[in-house]
């Protein structure tokens, strides 16, 4: 384990981000290190000049070189840091009471960058956590961030993840493993607390989510204020919920008062899931098909079928900024499919995850859509993610989720 503490340099003029506290140095902005270094390894971030600018974790193995958590002299990183940093997300959590989860329910703990800690999520679910490690670095302290969840939450049993492509990127081997309440999922102790779905609520749902296999920490926790919000418009309403997932959107347009709901999902998994949501909560009224998003809506035109609204919540398709033009086409084609299989006054709930198109990106592109299908758009809402979600204001790019709620004229 990496002990001493490394000086970094940026390059001349190259500083000004980590003035304002983002926490991102990518591998571009430093110029050439003196020193070796190791991944984990504590960095005194530098000017060009020698000025000290912060403090983080390095990993040589990422183009997202280090990752700044202290930009105060007087507080290293520390096993304390990480304690305070966690209790304080947990803290941000109860201010609202409104939306505050309770103990049954499901909600984001920790929220990377949004709460001071880049490459560290935690979402829980009842009485058990889903943690994602997306920072090779901050994997250094794992022991002491589990430890202290365990402590601060009272939970049964964590679930940790580092999924394929975040091992790829920072140069690491894929995770899955678990801890229960006695601490060590290697101090004999047989059973696998996840090898079942876990059961939570939302939205007045009886939900499960399957941890082993499920997306990321294993559900979309972010939409769960738009699945109710949207549901206010679809009452008596025959639904299409395209990328429906577990069900989402479409389950809480069900039991909210839809008329019919198709759900629309690539995996069979996710709509075996979806399937016995349904089931759960004695729903008649959703059924589901196998299909790619794009294929289906074209396959659901050519049989002459009409909605009275569509949803459309499909998986990032920006990753990069290199992939922004794509990605705009890719919600361009997938918006003007579902616009066909609208009436006049029907209803479009439609989404981006994608944090590299911006609101008003997403905005252009549903006004040329609707230009391109001589259709009128009256945007009703836009929102974002739920408050569990929030946005650190000196990194703009926790800031991702659109969701758009418009009526088709």
């Amino acid at each position: 384990m990496p002990a001493s503490t490394v000086a970094l340099r940026v390059k001349p003029n190259r500083h000004f981000p980590f003035y304002a506290r983002h926490p991102w140095v990518h591998a571009h902005a430093l110029a050439a290190a003196d020193t070796e270094f190791a991944c984990g390894q504590i960095v005194d971030l530098t000017d060009h000049d020698g000025n000290w600018l912060g403090q983080g974790l390095a990993n040589p193995d990422s183009k997202l070189r280090v990752r700044l958590y202290s930009f105060d002299p007087d507080r290293a990183l520390d096993d304390s840091l990480w304690a305070e940093r966690i209790d304080a997300a947990i803290d941000r959590r109860r201010l609202d009471s409104q939306h505050r989860a309770g103990d049954d329910e499901a909600e984001r703990l920790v929220f990377s960058e949004s709460d001071l800690l880049s490459g560290l999520i935690v979402d829980r679910y009842a009485d058990c956590l889903s943690v994602q490690f997306t920072a090779a670095g901050i994997w250094r302290f794992r022991d002491t961030i589990v430890n202290h969840l365990m402590q601060a939450t009272g939970c049964r049993a964590i679930k940790i993840q580092i999924d394929q492509r975040t091992a790829r990127l920072e140069g690491m081997e894929p995770i899955d493993t678990w801890f229960n309440e006695r601490w060590a999922a290697d101090e004999g102790e047989t059973e696998d607390p996840f090898a079942r779905p876990v059961q939570y609520r939302q939205n007045g749902l009886n939900l499960s989510v399957d941890l082993r296999s499920g997306q990321k920490t294993g559900g979309y926790l972010d939409q769960a204020l738009n699945h109710a919000q949207a549901a206010r418009y679809l009452t008596g309403r025959r639904v299409l919920d395209v990328c429906c997932y577990h069900g989402g959107f479409g389950l809480v347009a069900a039991v909210s008062g839809a008329a019919e709901v198709l759900g629309i999902d690539s995996s069979e998994a996710a709509l075996q899931q979806a399937a016995e949501n349904v089931q759960r909560n004695s729903l008649s009224n959703v059924t589901f098909r196998q299909a790619d998003c794009f294929d289906a809506l074209k396959e659901l035109a050519g049989e002459s079928q009409q909605f009275d609204a569509v949803i459309l919540d499909p998986p990032r398709f920006a990753g990069s900024r290199h992939q922004v033009a794509s990605a705009m086409r890719a919600y361009a084609r997938l918006n003007a499919l579902a616009i066909d299989l609208l009436p006049p006054g029907g209803i479009l709930v439609t989404c981006s995850c994608s944090g590299r198109v911006s609101v008003a990106d997403f905005h252009d592109m549903l006004t040329d859509v609707g230009k391109r299908r001589r259709r009128d758009l009256i945007l009703l809402q836009t929102r974002g993610a739920a408050p569990d979600h929030p946005v650190a204001a000196s990194c703009p790019e926790s800031e991702y989720l659109k969701c758009v709620i418009a009526q088709v004229h």
